[in-house]
């Protein structure tokens, strides 16, 4: 009976922050764990254009790292391949351009992230009692209004199904007009988006990246979906915020966004979430979020 008792008690842990019943009695007890935004078009840290500029500077960084292995892109796209070995012309020596002999490169996505950025992060047990998996700052220093991670999934429009993905599954984010994110890395969640991102592959295109499903993600920034909850006595350090990707985003350059949509024949642009940070954050720093966003 006690084993089943404690069952229950993390299973209801982990629904209970999408009962509604229990949202309305328990919000204005924790105030300390939401955050407030006058309005929907002010719920933005920083620019669109500096998330984009954010995103492309990092992915620039990976695929000129992995350039080796991405001759099957460049023979197709000529003018690209000039592009990019402009830049590897232009830059002084770095780390990110040393191969071994076999022209593979010999840096991890986080030293990438290190050397573009100026962080790491990475996946660990949280500093939270019982809260499982944490993101932390093991590297360098975030400023405030610094894209410090994504959130990964695959993105459902209004009305889109997701009752069976959303059975016991606390990954799903909603966004302020009510898509959802799935960013569960597990079970149907892992298989629907899996078939989504090979359904929309272009021959050697990918549109998406798969590789956040593994526990070596090829974008480094794509594990949000364990940023915990902050509590009364960690104060949230980042928060969410949506961005579309733009049409005029580099088509080799989509193979590291982990997000897909789930509906193919919908003409919208791809929704993204990003995690900024509110204030300054330090190497060893656990990363805390607002779950809940309430707009006035």
């Amino acid at each position: 009976p006690i084993a089943m008792l404690g069952a229950l008690r993390r299973r209801w842990d982990a629904y209970k922050y999408r009962f509604v019943p229990w949202l309305a009695l328990n919000l204005r007890r924790k105030r300390r764990t939401l955050r407030y935004v006058p309005e929907s078009s002010q719920d933005k840290i920083t620019s669109d254009e500096d998330v984009f500029e954010t995103l492309l500077k990092l992915f620039k960084a990976l695929f000129i790292n992995d350039l080796s292995r991405q001759e099957h892109i460049l023979s197709l796209l000529p003018e690209v391949k000039c592009k990019y070995l402009g830049l590897l012309t232009e830059q002084k020596p770095s780390k990110l351009n040393l191969c071994d002999q076999q022209g593979q490169h010999v840096f991890s996505p986080e030293e990438v992230l290190f050397d573009a950025l100026g962080f790491s992060i990475t996946r660990d047990q949280s500093s939270l009692v019982s809260a499982g998996t944490g993101v932390f700052v093991t590297k360098g220093f975030v400023p405030k209004g610094t894209v410090v991670s994504m959130y990964p999934g695959t993105v459902y429009r209004k009305h889109e199904p997701i009752f069976f993905q959303s059975l016991g599954n606390p990954f799903i984010f909603r966004c302020i007009d009510g898509v959802l994110i799935d960013g569960n890395d597990k079970g149907l969640s892992r298989s629907v988006y899996r078939s989504c991102s090979r359904r929309d592959q272009l021959g050697p295109f990918q549109m998406s990246d798969e590789s956040w499903l593994t526990a070596a993600p090829q974008n480094p920034l794509a594990v949000g979906q364990y940023v915990n909850n902050c509590s009364r006595e960690k104060a949230a350090n980042v928060c969410y915020q949506e961005f579309d990707v733009p049409e005029c985003f580099p088509v080799e350059l989509k193979q590291y966004l982990p997000n897909i949509v789930y509906s193919h024949d919908i003409e919208s642009l791809l929704r993204c979430v990003v995690l900024v940070t509110l204030r300054d954050v330090k190497q060893g720093e656990e990363l805390f979020s607002n779950y809940y966003t309430v707009i006035n």
